[in-house]
């Protein structure tokens, strides 16, 4: 699937893209909750688009790594298009652009697991109750 195919309401999106940018990590409090979310511009051969990331999601991605989302979901806010992994999605860190994606794929994984959790719960299932309430 290409960047320039994709429509706002769609969901299982699979794609795989290029980080170009990253914008400032914006922090706020909802249902007793500290969460994050920080909006990145990414592109394929197609075009780009912009990729909203949330809490630990954040810190696995830099600019230069090739990523792929899996089962995402595209919205639009203020007549933009915005891709997201949404509550069922994926996010699968690869490496740079400009080195082999085989070997960070599996260090991205590693990453995703030892990321931030609440101690006592899954980290996973955390993940998942948070992005839940993030977005209703």
């Amino acid at each position: 699937m290409k960047l320039s195919e994709l429509q706002a309401g769609q969901g299982s999106v699979n794609v795989s893209v290029v980080v170009k940018s990253k914008g400032d990590v914006r922090t706020f409090n909802k249902y007793g909750k500290d969460l994050s979310v920080c909006n990145f511009v990414v592109s394929d051969e197609s075009g780009e688009i912009k990729l909203s990331l949330w809490n630990a999601d954040i810190d696995k991605v830099k600019v230069g790594d090739m990523i792929q989302i899996e089962n995402g979901y595209v919205s639009a806010f203020n007549g933009e298009k915005q891709l997201t992994t949404g509550k069922f999605g994926k996010l699968i860190v690869g490496g740079s652009s400009g080195g082999s994606g085989d070997s960070g794929s599996s260090g991205s994984e590693s990453l995703g697991d030892s990321g931030s959790g609440s101690g006592t719960k899954p980290k996973k299932k955390a993940k998942k109750d948070e992005i839940e309430e993030e977005e209703f």
